[in-house]
């Protein structure tokens, strides 16, 4: 069912657009406000679906009442009802949000067709807003141990900034899931997320992967190509293993941080790029840096902001967590029911060593979950889970 609000301070008018409103669909739950202040108490108290609300009305105009659903619940749809010498004012309050303007007397198909594109709208952006619930899950950050609530903690006062993020850790602890925390918690969640594993690209081609290239550039280059940094524009960025980079890739990625600008291998013009760098990295850098195998310059470039990503092994009180998460997760994935685990085989996985950390640790579950019964008991684990 549909809530619908009518902000109307003529009581005829109102009991007209109700009317026609009602009759369309026996689904639309139609309710009245004589005011601005009476529907904005309302709307603050209740979900509504869509409003239609007047310009010129007493103690609060429309467009005061426009800004203030757009502040309160601005995934509400609303469309703004003119008179004759309202309609410039109607125009302009499509550019703070409304959905449209109807005039008055209402034109009764045009006034049904504006309130079923309205609430398509709101549906849609509703189903929007769950899928993108379902894809930040995939990236969820599991777990209550001091080391883990520290990262999140930093995350929530960095993410906002556009400082960039330096992130270490051993291979398999999940440094992808801060990076992509970090993006989805920041003001460019609406860019792109563009990640790019700089130790599975050969070293003769990460140039090209960055920064594109022009046709004719290098061998097999038969067209003009966009690099990720192009496709990162407006979003976040994401250089996994940024150690394994060359060393001329390096002196590129450090030009476009200090100059907001990259230019494609075999040409010379220049592409400005809108970009937020979140690098991260299983090596000592330090080391690296004195062999002189990384740039100190853009090290410290990169590492504005430092986020240490524990192994397995420093955080065993998670375990018990990340266990019934992997668990659900399986079964979505696979159809089937939850698969529980004995307090005894959770006991022994956690005193395991877990030198594969997270990754290995959900391996080890999915094989528990398919080879064990039904609960998976201190044996399952002694018999399947063997390293």
């Amino acid at each position: 069912m549909s809530k619908i609000l009518i902000i109307e301070d003529e009581a005829a008018i109102r009991r007209v657009l109700k009317k026609i409103i009602s009759e369309e669909n026996d689904t639309y739950q139609v309710e009245e406000a004589e005011d601005g202040l009476v529907g904005i108490d309302m709307i603050s108290k209740s979900d509504f679906d869509l409003v239609l609300c007047d310009i010129k009305m007493p103690k609060m105009d429309g467009v005061e009442v426009l800004e203030k659903i757009k502040n309160l619940k601005p995934e509400i749809p609303v469309v703004m009802i003119s008179g004759h010498g309202d309609l410039d004012t109607a125009v302009n309050t499509m550019r703070l949000g409304a959905f449209d303007y109807i005039s008055k007397p209402p034109d009764l198909n045009r006034l049904l067709n504006t309130v079923r594109n309205a609430l398509d709208k709101k549906e849609l952006v509703v189903e929007n807003k769950l899928l993108k619930k379902k894809v930040s899950k995939k990236y969820e950050m599991i777990g209550e141990s001091e080391a883990i609530s520290h990262i999140k903690a930093i995350i929530e006062k960095v993410a906002p900034t556009d400082a960039r993020v330096f992130i270490t850790g051993p291979n398999g602890t999940g440094k992808e899931l801060v990076a992509h925390w970090i993006h989805e918690k920041s003001e460019r969640i609406k860019g792109p997320m563009v990640e790019v594993n700089c130790a599975a690209i050969p070293s003769e081609l990460i140039e090209s992967e960055l920064f594109g290239h022009v046709k004719g550039s290098f061998t097999g280059a038969n067209k003009d190509r966009a690099g990720k940094f192009e496709a990162a524009n407006g979003g976040t960025i994401f250089l996994d293993e940024i150690g394994d980079m060359s060393l001329s890739a390096q002196a590129k990625v450090l030009r476009a941080l200090q100059e907001n600008t990259i230019s494609r291998v075999g040409s010379d013009k220049d592409i400005k790029v809108n970009v937020r760098v979140v690098a991260a990295t299983n090596k000592d850098l330090k080391k690296e840096i004195s062999e002189g195998n990384f740039r100190e310059d853009l090290y410290h470039r990169l590492a504005v902001i430092l986020i240490k990503v524990p192994a397995l092994n420093e955080r065993r009180e998670d375990i018990p967590l990340l266990i019934e998460f992997f668990a659900e997760q399986i079964a979505s994935e696979q159809g089937t029911a939850v698969k529980s685990f004995s307090d005894q085989a959770i006991k022994l996985l956690q005193n395991y060593e877990w030198t594969g950390n997270i990754r290995e640790l959900r391996n080890v579950v999915e094989r528990l979950i398919i080879l064990g019964e039904k609960e998976v008991s201190e044996n399952d684990v002694k018999l399947f889970a063997s390293k």
